[in-house]
């Protein structure tokens, strides 16, 4: 289900956050779903607890997942209105480092090249950082 690329720069941790974020949001994990515990992920993965808790934690503060004491952790419910803030917010950046970029003397052409291959490199699986 989670694959893990120890050769990368990104540190495991924000790896296991962008990749429960990619099942939540594809609703291959659902609402109120039971996610694997610390320790059998940790097992399955071969790799530290701590950094499954400090993954989780990540996704618990960002709204995605929800804990419950002695029963374990959960997909959030409440995924759609976190989104909504996320989208907002990032729209928001990427005007403004347009609007620098044009003001350093982009053209539309070069912007528009940029967004493309962008787009086709995180679609196409590639963004590796």
């Amino acid at each position: 289900m989670i694959q893990i690329d120890l050769k990368s720069r990104k540190p495991i941790y924000e790896q296991l956050v962008e990749k429960f974020k990619q099942l939540i949001i594809n609703d291959v994990l659902k609402a109120d779903e039971k996610i694997p515990s610390v320790r059998e992920l940790a097992k399955e993965l071969t790799i530290n607890p701590n950094t499954i808790q400090k993954a989780y934690r990540e996704l618990e503060r960002q709204g995605y997942i929800y804990s419950v004491r002695g029963r374990g952790s959960f997909v959030s419910k409440e995924i759609e209105k976190v989104d909504e803030k996320k989208v907002e917010r990032l729209k928001n950046e990427i005007i403004r480092n347009l609007s620098e970029l044009i003001y350093l003397g982009l053209e539309k052409e070069e912007l528009m090249k940029l967004l493309e291959e962008t787009y086709d490199r995180v679609k196409g699986g590639e963004d590796n950082d």
